[in-house]
């Protein structure tokens, strides 16, 4: 009983920064958090500076897609009088979003496109390519959206691809193997917004009716940190163990050369 009172005494002169100094984006106990808002619809993406766009161009409002048997390409005329190829189809290239908003595309150039939904971006490159093809098909996609996972244990989190619109924060725990053992399911953090004012959410899914906070649907950049566990012995212990045997060692020898010497 002495030790485990001595180690708990030893634990609060220590204090959580130097038992815990992994732990990482905590609140104070009285920290106002935000509520969350009509969390299961999905929110249009506004394509930002060094985003990377996916884009894919055919003609002839994407013929070429559904043209499964006509491996040819035939040659058709725009309504300007030039000559082009109407089952004209571009690669799927990715394209960097500069930090000025534009992004440099083939035969049109640099056009401003940060600020803009998918939607939007594509009408805008359909028009700006019509000057070239007929009646032009734009297939454009942000291939760099993500959202960052800590489940709960140092060295766990993962980086995971938002590859759906409508990718819930369910899934992107699921996709990070769940949570770890050590992770609070009642005190889950999701951080989004500016880095400088964030929105932070508390997120509780130890019971089933947290099963609507469960199926919000996740935001480009979105944090999603498990708040971990504190095992205040336990941890005192893996730290304290170490030391204690080496200093065993070094008395047991120095017992033993003394011994010796008599």
């Amino acid at each position: 009983m002495r030790k485990i009172l001595f180690l708990f005494a030893l634990s609060a002169l220590v204090g959580c920064e130097a038992l815990y100094p992994s732990y990482m984006l905590k609140t104070p106990k009285d920290y106002h958090f935000d509520k969350l808002v009509d969390s299961t619809t999905a929110v249009n993406y506004k394509i930002s500076p060094n985003d990377f766009v996916n884009m894919r161009l055919f003609s002839q409002d994407g013929y070429h897609i559904i043209d499964l048997t006509n491996t040819s390409n035939s040659s058709g005329t725009s309504g300007s009088g030039a000559t082009t190829t109407a089952s004209a189809v571009s690669t799927s290239i990715d394209y960097l979003v500069e930090s000025d908003g534009n992004v440099k595309l083939p035969v049109i150039g640099r056009v401003q496109i940060a600020g803009l939904t998918v939607k939007e971006a594509t009408d805008m490159l359909e028009k700006q390519y019509s000057k070239y093809y007929i009646r032009p098909y734009v297939l454009i996609n942000v291939s760099n959206r993500r959202v960052i996972v800590f489940p709960g244990d140092p060295g766990t989190a993962r980086v995971i691809p938002l590859q759906n619109n409508n990718t819930t924060l369910i899934e992107a725990l699921a996709l990070a193997g769940g949570l770890t053992e050590s992770g609070k399911a009642r005190q889950i953090k999701l951080i989004r917004g500016d880095p400088a004012k964030p929105q932070v959410y508390l997120i509780d899914l130890y019971t089933i009716d947290g099963i609507k906070q469960g199926n919000t649907i996740l935001q480009a950049n979105d944090i999603i940190y498990v708040t971990p566990q504190r095992r205040p012995t336990l941890t005192l212990l893996e730290r304290v163990t170490p030391v204690l045997s080496g200093i065993s060692s070094i008395l047991l020898v120095y017992a033993l050369l003394k011994n010796t010497k008599l």
